[in-house]
Parts: structure tokens; sequence; C-alpha cells
């Protein structure tokens, strides 16, 4: 079995990862030498890399490894033997763009502060608190649920703060790694997507009036004319509802690994402790915890980000420095003890954050063979001869592609100033494009392996990303079946 030949460890492990590299570049320069000189007329032979990425995951479950051979596949096929030199002026790129410092500096020092609150003790005072609250297991799962959609600013926000916050409390209640991690996935970017107050709403905003939607006055209510249309974030927020009471059954590997915890194996899946941003440690238990040292923060995070024009990075700094004078002025910590625990906090987050940078990574080097536009361009000719048709294609087309590269927002970028203008010079219903657009961005982001909301939330929960990624997939399919149906009935009816 080629899933054997990768289970090795150490030097046999690497020896059979560069074997596989030099393999593969020899049959991809192959390739190369068959394929036009011209990237814009490799057609259908652009999506080898994307078939190869996701093939290899499922045979191998080694997400680091696929995401670095599926890039130097697509900077080979773009560059020939010029391809190192691309392969880091790529890197370059990706590590010097805005997006990939933002990132960093969002969730490295989020990272700092959920470590900073769970050595306050505000952790386990918040454990405490929802332990009184919810003496069962479905009442904790609800309580998962709801935390999940309270905390609607930011999906990075969200994924760190419940996966991390609740881990504790349902691992008393038997619950396994994957089922948290599902829950924790499917109502972060689904429900910032659906709220006109979060960093989405904002990001999604300044693109549809940048790319002419309409006037940049008009565009918060544009926004917000699409929300009752995003189907896929509907569908996935209330789809946890009716798993957790029982009015939809778990399917896969979801009730899989339910029954390996009730059977009394392990909460979480094999591998797991090397992802998990608490380590595997149980959280410390202090002399007199206050739940202040929870909330506080919290509130200050969220209400110091809207009041800077939802600016999350500006609101972590702020949050930083008031989590000091609090934590500090009450001798919770030494000043020495609170920048230990930033960095503790900060190396936590490395393993989550370098799966992230190679994920944007792949998308750079997929951009250079044309990828997604190859994909967009496959089904404009049917969008233009049946209008009606241009909200389901976009999202099943957007979404099959965000599944493939992971990054919701860097999709919205090259997407809109496509979608927009041919919606409106083929008279379709632009605020229901718009809309799939965005349920494709929520989609894909969802149910890829290697995207930020999978990998974040896999990191908070304490969960192997490759099986939450895998627990979570039917539900993630089912719901989007049923949008696609409602986008086909959409376009049709506001025809």
């Amino acid at each position: 079995m080629i899933h054997d030949f990768y289970e090795g460890k150490g030097k046999n492990q690497y020896l059979r990862f560069f074997i596989t590299a030099v393999v593969l570049a020899g049959l991809v320069f192959l390739l190369k030498s068959l394929l036009p000189e011209n990237v814009e007329d490799y057609g259908m032979w652009s999506l080898v890399p994307a078939a190869f990425l996701v093939i290899y995951i499922f045979v191998t479950k080694r997400i680091l490894e696929s995401l670095i051979l599926a890039s130097l596949m697509c900077f080979i096929m773009a560059d020939g033997w010029n391809f190192f030199t691309e392969f880091n002026t790529g890197l370059i790129s990706v590590m010097m763009s805005e997006d990939i410092a933002w990132l960093i500096i969002v969730c490295g020092l989020m990272g700092s502060i959920i470590k900073l609150i769970e050595k306050a003790g505000g952790t386990f005072a918040f454990g405490q608190f929802v332990a009184k609250h919810a003496k069962s297991r479905r009442s904790t799962l609800v309580w998962t649920w709801v935390l999940g959609l309270a905390i609607f600013l930011d999906d990075y926000l969200n994924s760190l703060t419940v996966g991390s916050c609740m881990s504790p409390i349902t691992d008393k209640h038997k619950v396994s790694r994957e089922y948290l991690a599902y829950i924790v996935d499917s109502t972060a970017a689904p429900d910032c997507v659906l709220i006109p107050v979060s960093t989405w709403a904002v990001f999604a905003s300044k693109l549809i009036a940048k790319n002419g939607a309409c006037a940049p006055e008009d565009s918060f209510a544009f926004f917000c004319s699409t929300i009752p249309f995003n189907f896929y974030a509907w569908f996935a927020a209330f789809m946890v509802l009716f798993v957790v009471m029982g009015w939809f059954p778990l399917v896969g590997r979801l009730k899989k690994a339910e029954k390996r915890v009730a059977d009394g194996g392990p909460l979480a899946p094999p591998d797991s402790d090397k992802i998990d941003i608490r380590n595997g440690q149980d959280i410390e238990i202090p002399k007199n915890p206050k739940i202040i040292n929870f909330v506080l923060p919290i509130v200050v995070l969220i209400g110091s980000t809207i009041a800077m024009d939802i600016d999350m990075q500006k609101g972590v700094i702020v949050t930083l420095g008031f989590m000091f004078l609090f934590y500090v002025g009450q001798g919770l910590m030494t000043a020495g003890d609170f920048a230990d625990y930033c960095i503790e906090g900060l190396k936590n987050m490395l393993l989550p954050i370098l799966l992230m940078i190679l994920a944007f990574l792949f998308s750079y080097a997929s951009d250079r063979i044309n990828f997604t536009m190859q994909v967009i361009n496959s089904v404009v000719p049917a969008m233009q001869k049946l209008p009606q048709l241009m909200p389901f294609l976009v999202f099943l087309v957007l979404g099959m592609t965000e599944f493939i590269t992971g990054t919701n927002w860097g999709m919205y970028i090259i997407a809109l100033p496509i979608v927009i203008p041919l919606s409106q010079a083929i008279g379709g219903n632009t605020v229901l494009a718009v809309a799939a657009v965005l349920s494709a961005g929520v989609f894909g982001s969802h149910i890829c392996f290697y995207s930020d909301a999978t990998i974040l939330s896999s990191s908070a929960s304490g969960c192997n990303n490759f099986d939450h990624a895998m627990s979570q997939l039917p539900y993630g399919l089912i719901c989007a079946g049923i949008s696609a149906v409602c986008f086909l009935i959409a376009g049709f009816a506001t025809a």
C-alpha cells in the first residue's frame, strides 16, 4: 500500500519523501516538455497539481509535504528549469505579503492571549461557570455552539477562543476532539459572513464597492442584501444544532470518533499533539480563579477591534496592553512571567502558521499556471447563455477551487472582479451572484484540509487537522448540495 510507504519514522520517512519528490519532479519535467509554451494555453492541464494535491493528501495524510510537492509541480510547469529560483521568489513574495504579515501577527498574538488567559486562571474559571450551567453532555455541546455564534467578530478569534476554552469542558463529558472541532469550525466563518459587524463583512464590502457592484457609500447595504442568500453559511451553522440535538445523525468518521471515545479510546486522534496549541497539557488549577479574567480581555478585544474600524490587528495589540496592566496589576504574574507566557503562546502557533503559509504558497503557485482562471473560464459560456444558472455555477465552481486552494479571501480578490461585471453584462442578479461567491468561500474554507479555518479549529480543539477535515466533510457536502439547489432555484426565481 502507498500509505504504508509513508508510515516510517525518522530518517526513513525523510528519505521516502525525498525519493517521491525526485520522481515526481522528473514526471512533471516530462509533462512540461509536452505542454504548450504559453501558460495561458495549458487548458485542463493546469488542474494536474490540484488533483495530485488532493489525491496525495488522501493517500498519505501528510498535508505539509503535500502542499510543498504540489507547489513545486506548479513552479516546474510554469518555469521549467528555473523553478527553484521562482519557488524562492514566490516564497519571499508570500512572506512579504500584507495578508501573511497580518496572519502571523494576529494568530501569533492570539496564541499569546489564549496562553495568558489560561495562566491567569480565566480559562479554568470559565470552565467552572459553564459546568454549572451545562450539566449534561448535550447542553455542553449546545453551549459550544452558542459561544461560537456569539463571537462573530472574526473567524480566527472565534476558532481559537471557542476551541481552546471549550476543549477542557468537552473532555470531561467524553466528547471526541473531532466533534468539538466540527462545532468550532462550523460556527466560525459561517457566522462571520452572516454578521455585518465582522472582519469578513468589512473586507467583502470594500471588494464589492471596488469592483463596481455599488457606490462606496452603499457597500455596507449591498453586503447586508447578500446575507439572506448566503445559503451555505446558514445551513452549515444550523446543521451543527441539528447534529448536537440528535435531529441529524452522526455519520462517517465523526460517528467512528464518538464510538472510539465511548469504547474507552483516546479523546483525540493520532498525531493531534503536534498541532494542539495546548500541547496536550491540562489546564493549571489556580488558587482563586475569577471569570472576570476570561470575560474582560475578550470584551476588550471585541470592543477595541470594533472601535478601530474592525481592525483585528489593532484590537489584539490593545488587548495585550490591557492584559498586562490587568493581570500584573492583580499580582497574577510578574512582568517577566507575562513576557514568557506571550512567547510560549507564540510558539504554540508556529505549526498552524506554517501550514497556512504553505497553503498561501500553493495558491500563489497555482495562480502561475492559471488554475482558478481556467476553472472560471470553463463555465463562463454557460453563464452567458443562461444567466439564471450563474449563481448555481459560481457556487459550484468557486467552491471547488476554494476547496483546492484554501484561501477564502484570496479567492474573493480573484473572483469578484470577474463575477460582478459578468453578472451586470449578462443581466444576472448581482446580489445573488456575489452571495454565491461569498458562500463558495465559506464552503471551501470550511472543508479544505489546509485552510486557515480548518487548521485553527484543529489546533484550538487539539485535533489532527486531517481527521477533523475528514470527519466534517460529509456535513459540508450535504450543506453544499442543499445550497446548490437553493442557488439554482433562486437564480430562476429572481430573474
